[in-house]
C-alpha cells in the first residue's frame, strides 16, 4: 500500500469544519462508500478523524446483513467469510494492503528510510503474506465461533470490531503522534484530534458496544466493553512500536491498525 488515496484540490484553510465536511471526509477516505471529499485541510480531516467510528458502524452493518442471511442459510463459516469479504471490498483491500505493507517495514530491520521505502513498493513480501493470511484465518475462525452461538452474536461482532477498528485510526490521529512522511494520509491526519475528543469518543464507542450486547445478557455486555478495550490495547502497543520504527505514522500504519483492533476484538467475542 502507497497512500493510495486520492487527494482532492486543496481547499482555503479555514478554523472549523462542518460536521458534513467530516463525515464526506470520513467515508471519503476509509471507504468507498459515494462521499465527494468537499474540503482537505487541517480542520476537515480533525472532524474527518472523529467521525471515523461512524464509518466503521456503516461498514460494520453492511457486513453484518449479508452474513446474517448466509449464517441462516449456509452456516456460520459461509457467514463468517462473507462478514469479512464485505469491509475488505468496502475499503478497496487497503486497509490489509496497509497492513501487509506495515508487517514488510517492520520485519525489514532497516532505518526508518530504507523501510519506508520498502513499504511503498508495489509488491508484498514474506511477512506481508503472513500477516494477511493469518489475520484473515483468525478474523474467520473468530467469527464463525460467534455466528455458530447465534446470528445476533454474529452480527454483533462484525458490527463491533468494524467500529473498534475505526476508532483506533481516531486514537492514532490524536494530538502527539506525527507523521513519517510529509504527504500522503498520514500526514494529512497526523495529529489532528484533540485529546479530549479522542478520550471522550472512547468512552462513548466503549459504552455504546456494552449497550448493544445487553440485550444477549450481561456477560455479553461486559465481553463487548473488553473486546473495544482490548482492539484499543492492540492497536496502541502496534502504533507506538511503528512511531518508534518509522518517525512516525503512514496511511498503512493506519490500516495496519484498524485490522489489528478488528482482529483483536473479534477474539475477544469468540471466546465467550
Amino acid at each position: 500500500m502507497t497512500d493510495s488515496y486520492e487527494e482532492p484540490a486543496p481547499t482555503p484553510p479555514a478554523d472549523r469544519a462542518t460536521l458534513l465536511d467530516g463525515v464526506r471526509f470520513a467515508f471519503g477516505t476509509l471507504t468507498v462508500l459515494p462521499a465527494r471529499i468537499t474540503r482537505w485541510d487541517r480542520p476537515a480531516a480533525r472532524t474527518g478523524m472523529a467521525c471515523a467510528p461512524l464509518a466503521g458502524l456503516v461498514v460494520g452493518l453492511l457486513a453484518a446483513v449479508p452474513g446474517v442471511l448466509a449464517a441462516l442459510g449456509g452456516g456460520p463459516l459461509l457467514a463468517a467469510a462473507v462478514t469479512v469479504a464485505v469491509p475488505a471490498a468496502l475499503t478497496r483491500g487497503l486497509h490489509l494492503d496497509g497492513l501487509a505493507d506495515t508487517a514488510d517495514g517492520l520485519g525489514s530491520a532497516k532505518p526508518a528510510e530504507a523501510a519506508l521505502r520498502i513499504m511503498k513498493q508495489s509488491d508484498i513480501g514474506p511477512f506481508g503474506v503472513v500477516a494477511l493470511v493469518l489475520t484473515l484465518l483468525v478474523q474467520v475462525a473468530a467469527l464463525s465461533n460467534a455466528y455458530a452461538d447465534g446470528w445476533a452474536r454474529g452480527a454483533l461482532a462484525a458490527v463491533t470490531a468494524a467500529v473498534a477498528a475505526r476508532l483506533a485510526m481516531t486514537l492514532a490521529s490524536r494530538d502527539g503522534v506525527p507523521a513519517a512522511r510529509p504527504e500522503g494520509l498520514g500526514a494529512a491526519v497526523a495529529g489532528v484530534v484533540p485529546r479530549r475528543t479522542a478520550a471522550a469518543l472512547t468512552a462513548l464507542t466503549t459504552v455504546a458496544a456494552a449497550a448493544a450486547a445487553l440485550p444477549l445478557g450481561l456477560p455479553a455486555a461486559a465481553r463487548a466493553a473488553v473486546a473495544v478495550a482490548a482492539a484499543l490495547l492492540a492497536a496502541e502497543l502496534l502504533l507506538r512500536r511503528c512511531v518508534r520504527r518509522f518517525d512516525g505514522v503512514t496511511g498503512d500504519v493506519f490500516g495496519a491498525l484498524a485490522e489489528t483492533a478488528a482482529t483483536t476484538a473479534l477474539i475477544v467475542l469468540a471466546l465467550g
